[in-house]
């Protein structure tokens, strides 16, 4: 049991869960929003142009009535096309908001790649020699003042 709770925790830590809760959620909020624009706003305009002012309850075909003459059986064509445009209308609007967050994660990519590659170039220039001790330095510059003298003679 404890594995299981660990491994849910891991899950959780990941983040990719609660992106999708948060994205789910988000997702219910904006389809209301969207249903509402359709409903309230084009699918009136639609049914001005056809003459009818609820687009829903509009275009309808009857297949099948009762004695008294009510429908029983019919196909709400309004219904449908107000469905297919709010899907239309969702389908765009994610599409913009996925293009505008995957130019953002390329740029951003971009960055951080072009920053890596000034660090490799910082990495790749030579190391400075490292200092001969005083000495060594001291002995190498006697060594020069007696070659000078034995090639001046």
């Amino acid at each position: 049991m404890k594995k299981l709770f660990k491994e849910f925790k891991d899950f959780i830590n990941r983040g990719n869960a609660l992106a999708l809760a948060i994205g789910v959620i988000i997702g219910s909020a904006f389809s209301s929003v969207v249903g509402a624009i359709n409903s309230k706003i084009i699918s009136p305009l639609i049914g001005l142009l056809i003459g009818d002012a609820d687009l829903s309850n509009s275009l309808i075909t009857v297949l099948k009535t009762d004695a008294e003459g009510n429908v029983t059986n019919a196909i709400y064509w309004g219904a449908f096309l107000q469905a297919v445009i709010d899907f239309i209308l969702i389908a765009l609007i994610l599409f913009i908001i996925s293009k505008i967050v995957l130019t953002v994660v390329a740029k951003a990519k971009e960055v951080v790649d072009k920053g890596h590659d000034e660090e490799v170039v910082v990495a790749s220039e030579p190391e400075p020699e490292p200092v001969k001790p005083a000495t060594e330095v001291l002995l190498e510059e006697i060594r020069d003042l007696l070659k000078e003298e034995k090639n001046a003679k």
